[in-house]
């Protein structure tokens, strides 16, 4: 990073970060919170590049910036994050939100208009197993008019989360306290609203559950993160095969189980599914042409 003495000019403050892990953009983003600006003003830093920045602002920018250049996520610096349209507050007690797990939101949100019941009285059953900030759930619930959307974390501070952004989109989400499916077989699990509410059978349950193995090395990057929404054993693979065994009780017939995994785990995932009785297993690539999530569908009776 460049030394920086006052006055310095909005360009020389961003200049000031040219040569460190700082994108332009992120730069810009950072600037424009430590002016107390929104992020869709980065028109307004172009045309005000000879301004003088107050020692304050500067001093802003400089901690946020290299917070950044230390891996801190943005979302957690700034305090939001764009998903799919939504702007939902993000802060270090939820995973940052990436946009490959839009690819798990178009497949969802496929599959429902598809659903021979979409437009039916009644509403469609979705569960969204780890949901963390709410995105995933959020995201089909804005996008449907007729599902009822379920939330599910174990941790309670991604619940509080979730339910801060719900009620900031106005955005209806029944959130519940639980491991995975504990909440079906544990009365004694505290959560949000009734269990006598919660569903037994879904019409569609996603996820996007931890799946980075302990050791792999992208970990360093994402020390700032919850480990716990992360990690996971047997190379990854524990959380996903926890949820693909168990999710076979609560989807109804025809209905399908979606997953978020790592960049090398469809092919591990796919296998699994078969071998636990799901038909048409199938994967969806991200923007970047990694096959990003696989899914499959429950044919038979409870």
């Amino acid at each position: 990073m460049t030394s920086m003495t006052t006055p310095t000019t909005l360009h020389e403050a961003l200049l000031g970060f040219k040569s460190s892990s700082l994108t332009p953009l992120e730069a810009q983003l950072l600037m424009l919170h430590a002016l107390g600006r929104e992020s869709h003003e980065r028109a307004w830093l172009l045309t005000h590049g000879d301004d003088v920045l107050s020692p304050e602002a500067l001093e802003r920018f400089q901690v946020y910036a290299q917070q950044r250049v230390d891996h801190v996520p943005l979302s957690y610096i700034t305090g939001h994050k764009e998903f799919y349209g939504l702007n939902l507050r993000i802060d270090a007690r939820v995973l940052d939100p990436r946009a490959d797990t839009e690819t798990l939101v178009d497949w969802a949100l496929s599959l429902l208009k598809q659903h021979p019941l979409a437009v039916g009285a009644k509403p469609l059953e979705v569960l969204d197993l780890g949901t963390g900030s709410g995105a995933i759930a959020l995201a089909i619930k804005a996008n449907t008019s007729h599902c009822s959307v379920w939330a599910i974390d174990s941790s309670q501070d991604a619940l509080d989360v979730a339910n801060m952004n719900a009620t900031q989109l106005g955005l209806e989400l029944h959130c519940f306290k639980s491991h995975w499916f504990e909440a079906w077989s544990a009365p004694s699990v505290t959560n949000s609203a009734p269990k006598a509410n919660l569903p037994d059978l879904f019409d569609l349950i996603v996820s996007n559950p931890p799946y980075i193995a302990p050791d792999d090395p992208h970990l360093a990057s994402l020390m700032h993160e919850p480990l716990r929404a992360l990690v996971a054993q047997e190379l990854g693979m524990q959380d996903l095969r926890e949820i693909c065994t168990h999710a076979k009780a609560h989807l109804k017939p025809g209905a399908w189980l979606i997953l978020e995994h790592g960049h090398d785990q469809s092919q591990g995932v796919q296998k699994m599914l078969l071998e636990l009785g799901y038909a048409h297993p199938q994967s969806r690539c991200d923007l970047a042409g990694i096959e990003r999530c696989t899914g499959a569908q429950w044919l038979k009776m409870k």
